[in-house]
This record gives structure tokens, C-alpha cells and sequence, in this order.
């Protein structure tokens, strides 16, 4: 059996530690942090709304067309006035959050959410992504924490959830997830932040 450095004990733990962050240190959507050499500390929920999706099983992304479910009116005017801004990812390397960048940018576009640079002064919210890989056996569970804040740092609301895929490669840890996971976790991650924004998280 064999487990990357953040084994499921010490993710809750670090989840209880919990982790300071600002929206000013926010850099375009295509940048991305590398993995620190120790296990990244996950953010604690302080009393936000949160949305958690359970373990589930990477599929193929979906990048040509929407989801079945239309958006309702409230999720269409919320959605209009959204300028999104996409902070550095924690915790992944960069070869795992290139592709989880670039699907969101995909699946933003395709969800009409406008996406902003780190320079904008317009951004309506701010998506801060915290990441680890648990693997075991012939499997990684990539765990996820999103923490949408508004611009002046206040944290609004929490999407989190695990995936799960068959490792690739012989490795474990970053270099055993596919692409396709991170993709499906992108695709997730806009739908329920669009989601959110319809229920009244706009504000």
C-alpha cells in the first residue's frame, strides 16, 4: 500500500490548523504555484457556506457543451455581473495544475462567468484552490479544498470534494493523476460555484 506525504490523518489535521490567505496575492488564472517541499496545510472553514461534493470517480471532461441542466434566471443575472478572479493553486505541482487551469478557463467561458487577471480591479470574487493526493493501492484520491472570497478578502463560501482515478504510471502522488482528473475537478468546481451564485451567493 502506498500513500503520498499527506496521508487522510494528517489532511484532517491540517484541515484543524487551518491556513491564512489573502485575496491581493491573486495572479492570472494560468499561474500556478509548485508543491512545497512539506505537505501544504488546507484552510479551515470559519463559518462560511460551503458546498462539498462526495469522492467520485473521474470522468471524461466535458469541454463543447453545457451541462443538461439550464441556468435559471437568478443564476443568468448573477452570472452576468461575475468578474472572477483565479489565485495561484496550493499544493499541486505545476504539471497537474496546467491542465486544471486551462479547464477552467474552458469550462468559465462556457458557463458565461468572465475571468479577470490578477491586475483587475473588478473582480466581484476571488477563487483561492488548495490541493493534495492520497495514494493507495492502484488508486489517488486528489483532495480539494476552494475558497471564494470577495475583494476585500472576506471568505463567502467553500467548495470542496475528492476525486478519485486510477493511478497512472508506475509513480504516486502528482505524478500519478491523469489530466482528466484534474479536468472533471475543474468542470466541478465552476458548475457548483455557478450554482452558488443562483442560490444567492452573489450577494
Amino acid at each position: 500500500m502506498r500513500r503520498s506525504r499527506m496521508t487522510t490523518v494528517s489532511l484532517l489535521a491540517a484541515l484543524a490548523l487551518g491556513a491564512c490567505t489573502n485575496a491581493k496575492d491573486v495572479l492570472d488564472p494560468s499561474a500556478v504555484k509548485p508543491p512545497a517541499n512539506s505537505a501544504q496545510a488546507l484552510p479551515a472553514t470559519q463559518g462560511m457556506s460551503a458546498t462539498t461534493s462526495p469522492t467520485t470517480t473521474a470522468p471524461a471532461p466535458t469541454t463543447t457543451a453545457a451541462a443538461s441542466t439550464p441556468a435559471t434566471p437568478a443564476q443568468t443575472a448573477a452570472i452576468a455581473k461575475t468578474r472572477l478572479q483565479v489565485a495561484p493553486i496550493v499544493g499541486a505541482s505545476v504539471e497537474a495544475a496546467a491542465p486544471l487551469t486551462a479547464e477552467l478557463q474552458a469550462r468559465a467561458r462556457q458557463r458565461g462567468v468572465t475571468l479577470v487577471g490578477s491586475t483587475d480591479q473588478t473582480a466581484t470574487h476571488v477563487l483561492k484552490g488548495y490541493f493534495s493526493t492520497m495514494s493507495e493501492g492502484k488508486e489517488t484520491t486528489v483532495i480539494y479544498v476552494w475558497d471564494v472570497y470577495d475583494p476585500s478578502g472576506n471568505r463567502l463560501h467553500r467548495i470542496n470534494g475528492q476525486q478519485k482515478a486510477p493511478s497512472v504510471g508506475s509513480g504516486e502522488g502528482w505524478p500519478a493523476v491523469a489530466p482528466s482528473v484534474m479536468q472533471a475537478i475543474a468542470d466541478q468546481t465552476i458548475d457548483q460555484f455557478t450554482a452558488w451564485l443562483g442560490s444567492g451567493g452573489a450577494g
